[in-house]
């Protein structure tokens, strides 16, 4: 287990590029399953989830090959059906949840599949509800396996369905279409997720021969197709590096710039940071936070406490409310964060409490937040990373307290950040990683 050692108080300053979207990644790797022909994938984050993925397609015999720094070719022509029903590989896809996007691909181009309890972050319960019932309305079978505690899933035919879903997972829209795609007839997907990555997802797809149509919206209509090709496709900048960068700049920035960020694709991310009072600056495809000394919390017209909360796209995502928590407790002012997706994901502000944060956590979903107008720096401490985004609220809190901080079990932090320690040292921070 590895740990870092934060030195807090050092101000950064200069510029920084995000990594390309980790969530985006898991989706279109597993959707080069749906081709014997060659797929290259551009601009792919060095992660922890991100590896462990492409190694598991390198075990069912997907060739890989990276011939430069984020590129990858993937060709997986001779997969190994045997190995897809063993425990071996079972166990891997239990220690990563991006594993659970396999499924809709191997199951449109194998017939069946094997699920087990995915890993991953622990923010609460994250159902599979969503997954289960699309697959079943395309004519899935599932059978558990109480030995194993696995679900084997079949299909001797897929065939296109309307279905509503039950919620707009991103996960379980993503998994859906990619089973879909190779579907005998017509597949409408009402409620989809229509996130950035699931909109590129879709974009990946049609450039391999898919026909999707409605990308963007919650109304997805697919064409299914007899067999699929091979492309080439980049991966956008990653949406959580870029709002997690710019509560870096606002708790300990003296001007940072970051770079090629996709505008378009940010949606409310950057008003919301505006709302807590932090100045975003727009320039070209580039955000510039200047020094803030100070930042206030906005109110309601009506003069009313200010309340962020979660949402499906383009409402704001859930994994940038733990750094918008860590930056409002240096803010002026009071607000109240509502977290709805995910029971457990506000515990983590205990250790923020400890560092001398003013937080009331009301519920499992709610906390309120009473900003120090920096008048009580934060004081540095030992604690413990959670999941990857209370791990990087945990990193930019130790990094404006007072003192020196450790953080353990950063190996969280790693699945989502790459090489964070060495990009931010270079902008001023003094962060040591230990093993």
């Amino acid at each position: 287990m590895s740990s870092f050692i934060i030195e807090g108080g050092h101000h950064l300053s200069g510029t920084i590029t995000p990594q390309g979207a980790k969530n985006e990644a898991l989706q279109v790797i597993c959707a080069t399953l749906l081709t014997s022909e060659v797929v290259t994938i551009h601009n792919v984050p060095n992660i922890r989830d991100v590896n462990n993925l492409i190694q598991l397609l390198k075990d069912i015999g997907v060739k890989v090959d990276s011939p430069n720094k984020g590129d990858y070719i993937f060709e997986a022509s001779d997969l190994n059906l045997d190995y897809l029903q063993s425990d071996e590989f079972v166990k891997k896809c239990s220690e990563l949840r991006g594993s659970v996007l396999m499924i809709g691909p191997l199951l449109a181009r194998t017939g069946k599949a094997v699920i087990a309890k995915p890993g991953g972050d622990k923010i609460g319960r994250r159902r599979l509800d969503t997954h289960f019932l699309g697959f079943e309305r395309l004519g899935a079978q599932f059978q558990h396996v109480s030995e194993r505690d696995v679900y084997q899933i079949f299909a001797n035919s897929l065939r296109g369905r309307y279905m509503l879903l039950d919620e707009a997972s991103v996960t379980g829209t993503a998994n859906i279409i990619m089973a879909a795609v190779l579907a005998r007839g017509t597949t409408t997907i009402y409620n989809a997720a229509c996130e950035p990555y699931i909109q590129q997802l879709c974009r990946m797809l049609n450039a391999m021969g898919a026909q999707i149509s409605g990308i963007g919206s919650n109304l997805l209509t697919i064409l299914g197709v007899e067999s699929l090709h091979g492309t080439e496709h980049r991966i956008l900048p990653d949406m959580i590096e870029v709002g997690s960068f710019i509560g870096m700049a606002a708790m300990v920035g003296d001007g940072v710039r970051i770079k090629d960020v996709s505008m378009k694709n940010l949606g409310i991310i950057p008003n919301t940071f505006r709302r807590m009072g932090i100045k975003v600056k727009e320039e070209g495809d580039d955000l510039f936070i200047p020094a803030m000394r100070h930042y206030e919390i906005q109110s309601f017209i009506d003069g009313t406490i200010m309340t962020l909360a979660d949402a499906p796209w383009p409402g704001l995502t859930p994994d940038l409310l733990s750094v918008l928590i860590t930056v409002a407790t240096q803010a002026r002012g009071s607000v109240l964060f509502h977290q709805k997706m995910f029971e457990s994901r506000l515990f983590f502000v205990d250790k923020l409490i400890d560092m001398g944060a003013q937080i009331i956590l009301c519920d499992p979903h709610r906390a309120v937040v009473v900003g120090h107008d920096r008048k009580l720096q934060l004081r540095g401490g030992r604690m413990s990373s959670p999941d990857i985004r209370a791990g990087i609220a945990l990193l930019i809190a130790a990094m404006s307290a007072r003192g020196t901080s450790r953080i353990d079990n950063i190996e969280q932090i790693d699945r989502g950040y790459e090489n964070i320690e060495d990009r931010l040292n270079a902008l001023g921070a003094q962060i040591t990683r230990m093993t």
